[in-house]
């Protein structure tokens, strides 16, 4: 399960007990109908979501460290004894919800924060980067180097995509609890994301993120020994690179936010990989395209297509790999004939395949845990850049459309399996197709024992009627920030995107057009997208 889940938070590619309840007594949310009738009982269904969601990230957290733990038991009782970086941003984003959404006053946010944030500055660090190791006790602050679960050794790892995710927290700590502003500061100016980025590693003249690394040689695992700082520290960085932009992008957007990184970087990620000859036969399927050069670096902007749609892929075809860094930066807005148009053929593509192509009566396809036991990554293959790319199915089912003149295309499959679907996909969607996230939701909780006393559950197996009854804090993480942003008017990407961020990445993210074809208005009506 671990170094599975490792990859999927990573977007990895190329060459990839007892606790608190939520304060007060809090009632959980009735079931919806399957279309809200008005803009208030919209309102309301989503605030009673985010009542629940928020009680399990309050019972995740440890009450003297205000560290939450990677996950918890469906019925909020037993913690895990593991906390990454990323969880550490979710709880501090999801305080801020909770704060804006009156479930916690504005004192006890503050309070909270600053709780975490002591402990935060008491995690050993590594230097002279001051990245955070991927793992910890949230109870004893220490460094994980025993798996709790199974007893193997864990080779302390530094995540350059974790690392982003905390770094977003605290910038955004410091725009929205100013009595930590402070605080928060000193901790993010010790991170330099400079240690990650190999300037050599793309094509087409500019640098990629590696993964991250390890301090110590992780052999037999591939490493590549680096010293990217020029301190004189030399580390083992992983083999691979951040080559397309899936979620791994935080880390991009916050390097250059921060002025760390340059902006050209951004131009390096690989919308598609280019048309030439077979060389890149092996990616999902041909693309279609031309280069484009913007701040000097040349560009291949390249689409897939799907049922009639076309659009730029991700690397798997998760949702969480094309709309998580969505919650924080405004690309619909910033990046509006980009990412502002691929995000909504994104979801209809996702909704399309669970509703039409593999007819599970259900959609929402992202890295979770599965209902079967561990965690997987689950996607939608066809509209991922890698050729065996994640699945929507327990089964593994996959398509290959082939590669003309490269690689025979293989047979539709005839049938999909057990398809595993999971709610927070539904709410990363939700500012692109409202009408049909809040559809699914209100359907997965009638048709399965999917709801519980933090909320939607963490994935569904839609056939079997499996269901993996934990919440973890990655995705209620994702889910908080979703509902603050549509309760609170978008306060998340408010409390990110200011200020040097606005005016060093806005600029970049503005440059490009892609040539993105929307669904018909027959599959928008069919699949109630509007």
């Amino acid at each position: 399960m671990r170094s599975v889940r490792s990859r999927a938070l990573a977007g990895a590619l190329t060459a990839a007990v007892g606790a608190a309840v939520a304060t007060g007594p809090v009632a959980s949310a009735a079931v919806p109908s399957s279309r809200p009738s008005s803009s208030a009982a919209t309102s309301a269904t989503l605030r009673a979501y985010a009542t629940d969601t928020w009680r399990s990230m309050d019972a995740m957290t440890d009450p003297g460290t205000g560290l939450p733990a990677d996950k918890i038991t469906g019925d909020l009782k037993t913690r895990a004894a593991v906390t990454s970086p990323t969880n550490i941003g979710a709880y501090l984003w999801s305080t801020l919800v909770a704060r804006d959404l009156g479930f916690i006053s504005a004192r006890e946010a503050a309070s909270r924060v600053g709780r975490t944030l002591d402990s935060v500055g008491r995690l050993e660090r590594h230097s002279p980067d001051g990245q955070f190791y991927n793992w910890y006790d949230p109870k004893t602050l220490k460094v994980v180097t025993i798996w709790p679960e199974d007893g193997s050794q864990v080779k302390p790892f530094l995540s350059s995509v974790d690392n982003g995710w905390l770094a977003t927290a605290l910038m955004m700590v410091q725009n929205a609890v100013p009595q930590e502003k402070a605080r928060a500061g000193r901790l993010l100016a010790g991170m330099d994301f400079r240690s990650y980025y190999d300037p050599k590693a793309a094509t087409n003249g500019t640098g990629l993120l590696r993964g991250g690394f390890w301090p110590k040689d992780p052999a037999p695992t591939c490493s590549i020994k680096a010293d990217y700082l020029g301190t004189g520290t030399e580390v083992y960085q992983t083999c691979h690179t951040y080559g397309s932009p899936g979620e791994t992008r935080i880390a991009t957007y916050v390097g250059i936010a921060r002025g760390q990184l340059p902006p050209q970087h951004y131009f390096g990620l690989l919308r598609t990989l280019g048309d030439d000859g077979c060389s890149f036969g092996w990616q999902e399927q041909r693309p279609q395209g031309e280069f484009q050069t913007h701040l000097g670096i040349r560009t291949y902007e390249g689409t897939y297509g799907y049922r009639g749609m076309r659009l730029v892929p991700i690397w798997g075809g998760s949702m969480f790999e094309e709309l998580m860094p969505d919650l924080f930066v405004p690309e619909q807005k910033w990046a509006a004939r980009s990412w502002g148009r691929n995000h909504p053929v994104f979801v209809a593509a996702q909704v399309a395949h669970g509703m039409e192509e593999a007819k599970y009566g259900y959609w929402g396809f992202s890295p979770s845990n599965d209902p079967h036991g561990g965690y997987r990554a689950y996607g939608v293959d066809a509209i991922g850049m890698q050729s065996d790319g994640y699945p929507s199915d327990e089964e593994g089912t996959l398509v290959d459309y082939g590669y003309e003149g490269c690689r025979e295309a293989a047979p539709e499959p005839a049938a999909y399996g057990d398809g595993i679907v999971t709610p927070h996909a539904s709410f990363l969607a939700l500012p692109y197709a409202p009408r049909a996230a809040l559809g699914n939701l209100a359907e997965l909780r009638r048709d399965f024992d999917a709801y519980g006393p933090g909320g939607f559950y963490d994935a569904i197996a839609v056939r079997s009627g499996k269901v993996s009854k934990f919440y973890l804090a990655l995705d209620q993480g994702m889910i908080m920030a979703a509902l603050g942003n549509e309760l609170s008017h978008g306060n998340m990407q408010r409390y990110f995107a200011t200020g040097e961020v606005e005016d060093r990445l806005r600029p970049v993210l503005g440059l490009e057009d892609w040539d993105v074809v929307p669904p018909s208005s027959a599959m928008r009506a069919r699949l109630s997208l509007d």
